[in-house]
């Protein structure tokens, strides 16, 4: 039925009209063309009347067909049904249609003989096929399409059912829309950035902020109400919420901007929980905020079914520490201790200077403790072997444990200690983990959406420099002040040194502090800078991804074409640190194959947030320091992928 016989009937009994005319003229000056035309004319006639017949029977079969599949005794019942109906044939060609359609339907006008697409759509019709219903609007109307498929020997049709069900769908759409939506939103620095001014001048500030989150919600049908010093709670409606995203939560960079008498750099933190009830709203809106908290502020962080959406955090956090803080932590990890027996430390895998030296110096502050404490580490892959190497040449190689001789060692009363990391999927061991019953986490990065959520304490700083700079901290507590051995001191010192780059990046006011202390405790600089040595072939190495590296848009990508190892890996931090210095450069990647993944080193100022970038690629770390992990071989792949990124980072910027 691939002839429209609607269109073509009137059509063809007008072309035989015109030419039994012209056959007729023909006889009055050629008697022998005459008769050839007349042939020609009395075949052609012969052919269109067999061709339309034919297609009338084809559709009637059809239509038969049809009215027996639906039980109807006739076509008139199938007229009559008090929901719109269309047959189709299996071309998709309109061959007949009941009243209720020509009449609800809008583009039903002269349909008969159209392709259903020009009505539906060629998507909504291929859907149709493929899963029997699909939901359409027609200009103001909505229907939802259900579609029956007839066979008749070689013939294919289709009857399509229209229920018109515009009023439950926007019943429906606005209940979505107006769901309640509760975010809390958290001033996070105005208390530091105004401790030198007068509590009026305070005052008015906050009040100039909390004007701007009124006008802010007052675009919405929302409310906001203040409840602390420096939170808010605002309940809104989900159609609010879908405007926010869209702008981007441009509320963040409007309270980043106001300067107030030489106050600025002000920022918010916020968690948005759109839960089934407001109770659960109010809950996942409290979770959400943490979380932006635990990456440094300046963001928000909207509670999702799969975990969590971010939005902003491209400001440096601000320290918030307080050493009354550090040692409550002390106290409930003593008395934790105290509690139970064996104790393992371990950090994350690849452990570095950071990870290795914090493990080790907690490891030996417990052992004098009288904690019968152990290191777990993996002295194959761990990239500070120069540590290692000094901590079993001072007698203490019997606490360095690989991850077979710790499990002897766990029972019901064994606590695990996890320094520079809180997602299970990087710790050294997570078997280990998975194990032993009670769990210490003390990190700084910032925090990720799939964290370990089951530790007793969870000792967190997002601003701190380094899990050595967190130990350095905790230790006089936990050694009551008594001195720290000069090799833990020259660990942590290495540790703090390697995550700052040497006293540069995320080096606060309580890190110098931290290092003072180390230094008293017997700490030398010059021992502390040959940790950090590399080999020559190392170096050259760093050297040759150096100089495969290319620049993009301020930033600068090399890439390494040896196989994975440890040397690798360091080579390629190192190479990513020492991009940086190249002139207008805010970030460097360095990427190398292992195995099946390709990895990424990647570091900043701060003025690109590089753990944004490597988050959507499977990574995460700090705004200066990150990393990730992407599985395949493809170089180029991986390559193009990280400059898509980068381009969505600078287009935000």
């Amino acid at each position: 039925m691939n002839n429209k016989f609607w269109n073509i009937r009137p059509v063809v009994v007008l072309l035989l009209v015109v030419s039994a005319v012209f056959v007729a003229a023909t006889a009055f000056w050629n008697a022998t063309l005459f008769y050839i035309e007349l042939t020609l004319w009395a075949a052609m006639a012969v052919f269109s009347l067999w061709y339309l017949l034919t297609n009338q029977k084809r559709v009637n079969r059809l239509m038969k067909r049809l009215v027996r599949r639906l039980n109807v005794k006739d076509k008139e019942a199938l007229s009559s049904l008090p929901v719109a109906a269309v047959c189709v044939s299996g071309t998709g060609e309109i061959v007949w249609f009941n009243r209720r359609f020509s009449k609800d339907v809008p583009g039903s006008e002269e349909a008969l003989g159209r392709s259903v697409e020009t009505i539906l759509g060629a998507t909504a019709f291929q859907e149709l096929r493929d899963n029997l219903q699909a939901n359409v609007r027609l200009q103001d109307r909505q229907y939802t399409v259900s579609l029956d498929v007839v066979e008749e020997g070689d013939q294919l049709g289709y009857v399509l059912y229209y229920w018109d069900d515009t009023t439950l769908k926007l019943t429906a759409e606005e209940y979505a829309n107006s769901r309640p939506v509760v975010l809390i939103v958290m001033i996070d620095n105005l208390e530091e950035l105004s401790q030198n001014v007068r509590d009026s001048e305070r005052a008015r500030i906050s009040g100039q902020i909390e004007k701007l989150l009124e006008d802010w919600i007052g675009t919405t049908n929302g409310i906001i109400r203040k409840y602390d010093a420096y939170r808010f709670m605002a309940v809104v409606e989900h159609r609010d919420l879908q405007r926010m995203i869209a702008e981007k939560f441009s509320i963040l960079q409007t309270v980043r901007e106001l300067e107030y008498d030489g106050i600025s750099g002000i920022t918010l933190s916020v968690g948005v929980g759109a839960g089934e009830d407001f109770k659960a709203s109010e809950l996942q809106a409290r979770q959400a905020v943490e979380m932006a908290l635990g990456r440094g502020g300046d963001q928000v962080a909207l509670r999702t079914e799969s975990g969590y959406d971010f939005y902003g955090g491209r400001s440096q956090g601000t320290e918030r520490r307080t050493k009354v803080r550090t040692r409550v932590v002390a106290r409930a990890i003593s008395d934790l201790l105290d509690a139970g027996d064996t104790v393992l430390v371990m950090g994350h895998r690849y452990s570095d200077l950071d990870s290795l030296g914090s493990g080790m110096a907690l490891t030996r502050a417990l052992r004098q403790r009288g904690q019968n404490a152990y290191m777990i580490v993996n002295k194959q892959t761990t990239l500070a072997p120069e540590l290692v190497e000094r901590y079993e040449q001072a007698g203490c190689g019997y606490m360095l444990l690989d991850e077979e001789a710790a499990k002897d060692h766990i029972d019901e009363h064994t606590v695990l200690i996890i320094t520079d990391t809180h997602s299970p999927k990087l710790i050294e061991s997570e078997e280990i983990y998975r194990a032993v019953p009670q769990v210490i986490v003390i990190d700084h990065h910032r925090k990720a959406v799939n964290y370990i959520d089951n530790a007793v304490i969870f000792y967190h700083e997002p601003t701190a420099s380094s899990a050595s700079e967190m130990v350095a901290e905790l230790l006089p507590y936990l050694l009551d002040n008594r001195p720290l051995e000069k090799l833990d001191a020259e660990a942590l010192l290495a540790g703090i040194m390697l995550d700052t780059r040497g006293f540069v990046m995320k080096a606060g006011a309580r890190t110098f502090e931290a290092a003072a202390y180390l230094r008293r405790c017997g700490a030398d600089t010059i021992s502390v800078k040959k940790l950090s040595a590399v080999s020559i072939e190392q170096y050259y190495m760093k050297s040759e991804i150096i100089a495969h590296a290319t620049p993009y848009r301020n930033t600068v990508i090399a890439t390494c074409a040896q196989p994975g190892s440890p040397m690798v890996r360091v080579a390629a931090a190192q190479a990513a640190d020492e991009l940086l210095s190249v002139r207008e450069t805010d970030a460097s990647f360095a990427l190398f194959i292992d195995g099946d993944k390709v990895y990424i080193s990647a570091r900043s100022y701060g003025r690109f947030n590089v753990q944004l970038v490597m988050e959507t690629l499977g990574g995460g770390g700090h705004m200066t320091m990150a990393a990730a992990q992407v599985p395949g071989t493809d170089m180029d792949a991986v390559v193009a992928r990280l400059k898509e990124e980068i381009d969505r980072q600078l287009a935000d910027m």
